[in-house]
């Protein structure tokens, strides 16, 4: 059985229902290194706990997730930190994460607390289903930090709100609030805050008390179809999404978040 002992990640258990809640409150539950190499293992034990039967992923205090650690990014020297990587170790997490959440037969629920941009919001919308509260908003900002929205963005979005709505709330990192998510059909249902765990917590006990195998096998049967958008544009995505991570606009957005000012890409690539 999984100890589900981690540095950035509280998880609880009650009864067959499992809690993972992103724990960085203090930074908006951005995900930084380790954060991102737990978020990789925790699915993964998971899939393989007989003792769940659903699973809730929220984050601690006012935020879901604000994406990568973007001040962690600029403390490290942005895109000169992961030069020092070996290459695809980039593409390699970010691919196991996706992976390790589609594997997970048990029912995954979001609950969407507050703000989830960039790799927060793909965590999010790889959940089965995601309830959000009304003071939540959902973005993929990837663009805004100069790189390439490819860590399953490019996958997830086209296939909740269609192409062309996918290509413009990418390429331009817009985040939009919880009721123009729930219109677009992007997410489930937006619920007062102080009323969505409460949801959320009913949903994932009638889904765990639920038919098991009934349930399992329609999500397996309907993740067929992530599966293939997955396979056909994941790896491109992470490669170019490294790709940019090297590129000087990548730096100059980190280091402009940090100093509280306007970036100035250079537009070349």
């Amino acid at each position: 059985m999984p100890d589900y002992k981690y540095e950035t990640l509280l998880v609880e258990q009650d009864q067959s229902v499992l809690t993972i809640t992103l724990n960085r409150p203090e930074r908006l539950n951005a995900v930084d290194e380790t954060m991102h190499r737990e978020l990789e293992a925790v699915f993964g034990e998971v899939a393989i706990d007989p003792s769940v039967s659903a699973v809730v992923v929220t984050g601690a205090g006012r935020g879901f997730c604000s994406g990568g650690d973007v001040r962690a990014m600029d403390e490290r020297g942005g895109a000169i930190a992961l030069q020092a990587r070996p290459l695809g170790a980039v593409s390699q997490g970010g691919r196991r994460i996706i992976h390790n959440m589609l594997w997970v037969e048990q029912p995954i629920i979001c609950a969407l607390n507050g703000v989830a941009a960039g790799l927060g919001a793909t965590i999010a919308l790889f959940c089965d289903i995601i309830y959000a509260s009304d003071q939540a908003r959902i973005g993929d900002t990837h663009v805004k930090a100069g790189l390439v929205a490819g860590d399953g963005g490019a996958v997830i979005w086209p296939l909740l709100v269609g192409v062309a709505k996918a290509k413009e709330l990418l390429m331009t990192g817009d985040i939009i609030d919880a009721a123009e998510a729930e219109r677009i059909g992007l997410i489930n249902k937006v619920f007062p805050h102080d009323q969505l765990m409460d949801a959320v917590m009913e949903l994932a006990r009638r889904l765990a008390n639920g038919p098991a195998l009934a349930i399992r096998g329609t999500k397996h049967a309907i993740n067929k179809k992530i599966w293939n958008d997955l396979n056909l544009a994941l790896d491109m995505g992470l490669a170019l999404e490294e790709r940019s991570s090297r590129h000087p606009d990548h730096s100059e957005a980190a280091r402009s978040f940090v100093e509280k000012r306007a970036p100035e890409f250079k537009g070349t690539i």
